[in-house]
Parts: structure tokens; sequence; C-alpha cells
């Protein structure tokens, strides 16, 4: 194999180190404050973004509302106490005012807000709908706001949807009835008979209204709107209302869906289709409509169908008012925007996108032709890009592996000023090593880059197991970033060198790079990760190759599962919310016909794929000492795939542990559950990886 070995210049190799600074634990990463997205004022002068300070008591935990100035005039300073969390920020088009979505006081749901920052004092509720609100925008001049309530579908204003309530409340039975799919999503059943609808509202008056309510389009069974919404903006002329809606969602059984764009006036009524084709089957998919600062054009990501499980998504360009299609933005080989930001002078977009593990800044015209790097943080990542109307400057959330979260400030040529310094005091006082960087061609002649980060204290003289960590999707990548969910400095912590590597299949690496795992969900990743152990150990004497141990979640979770079957190369395993039964998979997630598609026909044809790449097929050759765990309320991976693997591991008396949070999702959000987790995946790492532990059997 071919290899090309890049390392920071962050190590002196030879000796220890000595460093005053602590070793992580798990107080540290949990109280770190985590620092959100921006928002750009549209004069450009100022920032507003979310700050969480988390703590182990529940009701502790807070998320405020901040402000920056974007010259870096001054320090951050928090805009609000309450001990709701605000969400969904907005500027008014003077500056002056903050809108977002907040629980208060008696609210039952969620209300608007807006904050006079120019006349001070507590921010004031405008909303009082029994469905509640969520992602504010104010209109142009500055009168209405557009927001969004999700709604009864039979309802016609607000009163229904508080009789319809009623009724539901003092029904005597409990039940969901479905005549389409999908019926859940993450962790929630969908109520078969609500769905998100934008609505508008003077301000100053109690006059909200539905904009689709009895429409044709809001009678569809398939009608429904992206999960993260971000789905509605106003016309530049404020007129009416641009938003994201799909037809089709009921048919997620048996096709692809889509989204497409919809035009409807602020009186409402009957919505006018801006794209797609009249048929309900698959097509492109479109989403996060935004306007130039001139109105002349619209900006929309679009995420192509063409039959593959992924697709690049690009940015679609329209003339406005015609709505006529321009063009369509591309990145360099094909990467996939993750978000944009419209130039001051309307004839150009920025976009950040993930790429080798970063995500960096593009710059493109309105021609379609492809976007051209502007620049790239020499290590970490820009997101959240937000912009002005006025201003050149854009704001952006930057972090690495060993930088939190922060606000920062990038000119036109991507030179880089931090605004805040919220938790960078903190993160200061800990020994987080950098990551370095590797790659190598695989046996298929692919480029497989991984990320490799030394312990904590590390000493080149000493030999340190190694942890292979598999990251999730499998259509995201393991990036120079700060992370939760599996820190790899806190796995580290005990002292093992952890490996990270962006398989066949990750993104940031080109659209073909990603859709090669189509066919090949487990193997071709799994062989990659493994070649990349070898590699690791090859070039840094400093592993210890006779103790290895592999973990992932999700989709890592899979690949965990996947190694069980194949090798017996590591010590342990670590498996949370992993599938260990593609055809239980399929039949009981959230989603369904991506998985069908990506392995090569409906399960009851029983391809090659189902066959030959299913954990489950394999269990007589699981020998690996394992440690499972799953919540409960996962349904993207339901806990069904946890116990059978568990089941097997019984039955094949493998070495191994169940954990189960009956209040967890896919992933583990609860501060002490998050500690338990990760104390108890150490100490199985401990129990396998220390020197006089018995290897894996072979």
């Amino acid at each position: 194999m071919k290899i090309q070995i890049v390392v920071l210049a962050a190590f002196i190799a030879g000796t220890a180190q000595a460093t005053d600074k602590k070793t992580i634990s798990h107080e540290d990463l949990w109280t770190m404050p985590r620092v959100g997205a921006p928002v750009m004022s549209p004069d450009g002068k100022f920032a507003a973004f979310n700050v969480t300070e988390a703590s182990y008591k529940k009701d502790e935990s807070q998320t405020h509302l901040w402000i920056v100035a974007t010259d870096g005039s001054g320090s951050a300073r928090r805009l609000t106490s309450s001990k709701s969390t605000e969400s969904g920020v907005a500027w008014s088009p003077d500056s002056r005012r903050i809108a977002f979505s907040a629980k208060r006081n008696e609210d039952k749901v969620a209300q608007i807000w807006i904050l006079d920052l120019a006349a001070g004092g507590e921010a004031q509720r405008v909303t009082s709908l029994s469905t509640g609100a969520s992602e504010p925008e104010f209109s142009p001049d500055g009168k209405h706001l557009l927001f969004t309530s999700h709604v009864y579908t039979e309802a016609m204003n607000d009163k229904d949807n508080a009789r319809i309530a009623k009724e539901h409340e003092e029904r005597k039975y409990k039940a969901h009835v479905y005549t389409g799919f999908p019926v859940r999503h993450f962790d929630k059943w969908i109520e078969p008979d609500k769905r998100p609808h934008p609505f508008v509202q003077t301000l100053g008056a109690d006059d909200a209204h539905d904009l689709i309510a009895g429409s044709a389009l809001a009678k569809l069974p398939g009608y429904s709107a992206p999960e993260d919404n971000a789905g509605a903006t106003w016309a530049p002329d404020g007129r009416s209302v641009v938003f994201v809606a799909s037809r089709n969602r009921d048919r997620a059984a048996w096709q692809f869906t889509h989204a497409d764009l919809f035009q409807v006036p602020i009186e409402g009524g009957e919505p006018k289709r801006l794209t797609g084709a009249d048929s309900l089957d698959a097509g492109d998919s479109y989403g996060k409509p935004r306007f130039s600062a001139d109105g002349r054009v619209l900006y929309s990501v679009v995420v192509p169908q063409t039959g593959h499980t992924y697709d690049a998504t690009r940015l679609a360009v329209f003339d406005w008012p015609s709505a006529k299609a321009r063009a369509r933005i591309e990145l360099p080989n094909k990467l996939s925007v993750a978000s944009f930001a419209p130039a001051p002078g309307g004839r150009s977009v920025y976009i950040t996108a993930e790429s080798e593990g970063q995500e960096k800044l593009y710059r493109a015209s309105n021609d379609g032709k492809e976007a051209k790097l502007v620049a790239a943080p020499a290590h970490g990542t820009w997101s959240g890009l937000s912009g002005g109307v006025k201003s050149p400057v854009l704001v952006a959330q930057y972090e690495s592996a060993t930088e939190p979260p922060e606000i920062v400030r990038l000119d036109t040529s991507g030179k880089m000023q931090t605004l805040t310094h919220i938790a960078s005091e903190q993160a200061a006082k800990l020994d987080l090593g950098a990551l370095e960087h590797f790659s190598f061609v695989n046996a298929r002649g692919q480029r497989i880059d991984s990320m490799l980060l030394r312990p904590p204290h590390f000493d080149a003289t000493k030999k340190y197991p190694l942890l292979v960590v598999m990251h999730g999707g499998p259509f995201s990548q393991w990036r120079d970033q700060w992370v939760l969910r599996w820190n790899y400095h806190l796995l580290a912590a005990p002292g093992y060198v952890v490996l990270l590597t962006n398989y066949v299949g990750s993104t940031g690496y080109g659209e073909a790079f990603s859709q090669a795992i189509q066919g090949d969900p487990l193997k071709g990743p799994g062989d990659d990760i493994n070649a990349a152990a070898d590699e690791a150990i090859k070039n840094y004497p400093f592993i210890d190759a006779s103790r290895q141990c592999a973990a992932g979640a999700s989709y890592g979770g899979h690949l965990s599962n996947w190694m069980q079957a194949t090798t017996t190369r590591y010590r342990c395993l670590v498996s949370h919310a992993g599938l260990v039964n593609l055809e239980s998979q399929w039949g009981t997630s959230d989603t369904i016909y991506g998985r069908e598609v990506g392995n090569g026909g409906p399960v009851w044809e029983q391809g090659a794929v189902w066959r030959e790449q299913n954990p489950i097929r394999y269990a007589e050759k699981f020998k690996t000492p394992a440690l499972v765990s799953v919540g409960e309320r996962d349904f993207r991976v339901p806990i069904n795939n946890a116990l059978e693997y568990w089941s097997a591991l019984q039955r094949q008396r493998v070495p191994s542990e169940l954990i189960v949070f009956p209040d967890e999702n896919h992933w583990v959000l609860n501060a002490e559950n998050s500690k338990f987790w990760y104390a108890q995946v150490q100490a199985w790492f401990a129990r396998w990886l220390k020197s006089d532990a018995p290897a894996a059997p072979h």
C-alpha cells in the first residue's frame, strides 16, 4: 500500500513532555460551555447566538441568548437570564430587535418573544397560539412575523386546534392510527393528524393566521415539512412567503421522498409550487430558501434524485420574482453544501463544505460555475455561516479537536478573528493533543484518510494500546472538531492511542466516494478500518499491536458488530445503537427505503448483501468480548437489534455486558447517563487492554 503521513508539529518525539495541564474528565467535557451557531444582524454589526451551560442537575442546565460585536470591539455579553431555552433567533430589519422561541412563565408550549435591544428591558411575548410557535422571521418592513406551528390537519384556526386538543385529552383510549409511512422519527411517534404550517402575525396584534389552512396541499396525505424546518422565508416585497413542503412523505416505504419550494400570499390561500413536477414520484429535494440582499435572487439547497442512497447537496439559484431556475452551484469534487450566506452585492454566495476532516470556506458566482475555495482554517472547522445585508463580513462557528466552539469573524479572504472566548479558558487548562493526519491507498485504489490522537502526557518510549473508533452515518466524517458523544480526548485519557478513519462512504471526499458504499454497506468500510489500523501500527512504533479494541455508535455500532462477525483482531468491542441484523433493522427502523436501495433490493429477494453482509448470519463465529448499549426510546436503531445481538453473545457464551437506558434515544443525552456510560466504556477497555489481559480468541 502507498502511504502518506503528515505529522503535526505539536509533538516532540522521544521523551515525555512536562506539562502542568490536567487530563480531561467527564466533568470537564460535560460542563464546558457550548456555543451555538451565530446569526448576524442585517447591518453586520452584531452576532447573536446561544450558549448552553450544562449541569449534572437537569433543572440547573440552561441555554441563554448572547450577543457580540462583529468588529471585535468588546466582549460577548449575555442577553437573557430566564431558565427557559431560547431557539430560532432572528433579527429585525433595522437590527434593533431580536425574536426567538421559548417556553416561559406559565406557557404550556413555546411562543415567540421579542427583545428590544435599543429600548432595553425584558423580552415580550407576542404570540399565544395553543399549538405554540417557533422559527420566527421578521417581515422586510419589520411589522409582521412569520413563524411555524404544528397544527391539526382539519383545523382552520386556533379555536379549532384548542377544541381538537381537548377532545384528544378527554379520550378514554390512547392510540395512534396510521395509513402511511413513516410512523416514527428518532424518538417520537409521529402524530398522524398534526403537521407544521406557516403562520403570519401582525406585531402588536393578536391576528396570527395559518397561511395554508384548508388548502389542497395541506390536505394531501403526504404533506409534511422538513424535520429540521428552516423551511420558510419572506419574499422581498413582504407580500408573500416562500416555504418548503413535501407532498409524498406517505410514500416513504416504497420510494424516496422529496420537498419542493412553494409560495403563498400573506393573506393565505392555495400555495403555488415553484419547483418540481406535478407527479408525486421521487424528485429533487429543496430546502432552506434564502434571498439575496437585493431581492433579485432566491437560493435554496437542493439534493438531486439519482437513485443513489447518497447525493451531494448543491445550491440552486433562481431569478426573482420569476422563480425561473438560473443555475445550480456545485463544489469541487462534488462536495456537499453545509451552510451558505449570500454576499451583499447579490452576485455571489459564500458556502461551507466538509472536506478531508475539516469544513472549509468557498465562494461562487450566481452563474452556476463551480465554487472556488476561499480558505480553510489551519486546523479545525468553520460551520454555521451567517452574513449581513450590507456588510461583507461573515461570522461562523469555529472549533477543533482541541478548541471548543467559539464565534469568529471571517473577511472575504477567509482571514479569521476570534470574537468570543467563552469556553477557551477552561479548555486551555486541559492536556489536549492535536490530531495527526495520515492516508493510504486501499486495495480498491481509493485514498483513505485517518486521524490519530496520542494519549495525554505522551511518552514516545512507551507502548500504548490502540483504540479504533468508528463514526456513524455512514454519510458523515470524523472531523477536526470538538465532540461530545465520542470525545477523542476523553477516550484517550486512560492512556490509549485513538484512531479515527474516514472509511469509504464518508463525506468530505467527493460524491463518488460516498456513493461507493452502495451495495457494500459493511465489508468495504470494515476493510478500510482494519487496513488503517495496520498502517497506524506499521508507522507509529509506540502502538502495541497486541492490544487493540474497536468501538462505534449508530453506523459505527453496525461496523462494530461487523467486526464481531468477521475478525478476531480486537480484544474487545463496544457497540452503541448498532444493528446486528440487516433484515430486522429494515423492518423496524423509522426509515426503510434507503436501506433497501443500499442493499440491492427488497429483503425478501435475499440478494447478496442481505445474505453476505448481515452480522447475525455469522453468530457462530462470535468470540470477541462486547459491551452493548442502547436507548430504549431509539427508533432509528430500535432496541430489538441490541437484544438480538445480546442474545447471540449469551448463546455463544461470549463475555459481554448489556446496558439499556430507558429514557434515552439514539444518543445518551442525560448528564448522569453520559457519565455512567463513559465510565462503563472505560472500565470495559481497561479490563481487556491491560497488559496481562487475555488476547482475543482465534
